[in-house]
């Protein structure tokens, strides 16, 4: 399994990004690494006086230009041809490597994904997604930024795929699938949610099909995968974001305040609380629909989170995620993939 890995993205790149290829070649057997950045830098953190001495399981890639976290992706696209973003995409097209994970400019990660059109077989349009926890296990939300223009017929693919990364990365039988709407009775929502709802129905995913979630029942496990639209999506993540954070600082120091005994007790069941609802224990957001693997993590990621999703990227490989996605969109006869709209 080979990964390149772009440690010039993130809120604290180089350092964590490098510390977590160090732990994931250390563990992780077969693994090669390619550390996708500034050499000197590279060479520097890892104390090393030149590149012979690496792990063999590492390698450098070097390159001259950094995608700031706060770069629109258009401008990095043009100016930035030798940063770590574009370089990392540019090794798997030429196949040198299998997957990518950055921490880095989402956006920019994103487009240059697209520019490549390193798209699967049958997938119009790839989606980004994540894994929320809920009452009743994860659940995997797509899309959530990758294509904030989408069509019917994308978010019958975000289905398809959402469920295949659902039943084999989170050995969940037969998932689920439900459309984030504004409310659950049939017929709700715009042109979009309303016409892709009904080739859900008459898709080989009909079984699956629950029909249509409100952005509450995300957390309540109502379905294991809910689809919609990137700009919903992007919406609803950054949100529950705000939201569990600031549940679990004011719960805390609500708790702790009125708790003079155990309070050591208390502490330990609150760092279980957010370890359950820690993004580093998912391991990042996978771009599902690339020919390839890319997956995109939190710009705060810290040595755990990149560690996890390097391990992420190698169980999709393993379990050929691609090829089970392929197979199953092939399976969708093309009348049903097309808008019934006249």
């Amino acid at each position: 399994m080979r990964i390149a890995l772009d440690v010039m993205g993130g809120d604290h790149a180089p350092g964590p990004i490098i510390q977590g290829a160090v732990e994931a070649v250390a563990e992780i057997p077969g693994l090669e690494i390619a550390l996708v950045g500034d050499s000197s830098q590279i060479l520097s953190h890892l104390k090393l006086d030149n590149a012979g001495d690496l792990h063999p399981g590492l390698q450098i890639q070097h390159c001259t230009q950094v995608v700031a976290m706060d770069e629109k992706p258009a401008v990095a696209l043009r100016r930035k041809r030798d940063s770590s973003i574009a370089r990392c995409w540019e090794l798997m097209a030429e196949r040198t490597v299998d997957a990518i994970v950055s921490a880095g400019n989402t956006g920019a990660t994103v487009a240059h994904g697209f520019m490549t059109r390193l798209f699967l077989k049958e997938v119009q349009r790839p989606a980004l997604s994540v894994v929320f926890p809920s009452v009743t296990g994860p659940c995997v939300l797509l899309d959530v930024g990758a294509n904030t223009n989408a069509k019917p017929e994308h978010l019958y693919q975000y289905g398809v795929m959402g469920a295949i990364y659902a039943e084999h990365m989170l050995k969940i039988h037969n998932p689920s699938v439900a459309l984030m709407n504004v409310g659950s009775e049939q017929g709700k929502g715009n042109d979009l949610v309303r016409e892709t709802a009904k080739i859900f129905e008459h898709s080989p995913l009909a079984s699956q099909f629950t029909g249509n979630v409100e952005g509450r029942d995300l957390h309540q496990g109502t379905a294991n995968v809910v689809v919609c639209d990137g700009f919903v999506g992007n919406v609803v993540l950054k949100a529950s974001e705000g939201l569990v954070e600031l549940f679990l600082k004011t719960a805390a120091q609500e708790v702790l305040q009125k708790v003079q005994h155990e309070q050591a007790a208390v502490r330990e069941a609150f760092k279980d609380l957010v370890r359950r609802y820690d993004y580093s224990e998912y391991g990042g957001a996978p771009l599902l629909g690339i020919d390839g693997i890319c997956i995109v993590c939190h710009g705060s990621s810290g040595p755990r989170a990149i560690f996890k999703a390097i391990e992420v990227a190698a169980n999709f490989a393993n379990d050929g995620l691609n090829k089970r996605i392929v197979e199953r969109l092939q399976m969708t006869p093309k009348t049903t993939a097309i808008s019934s709209s006249p």
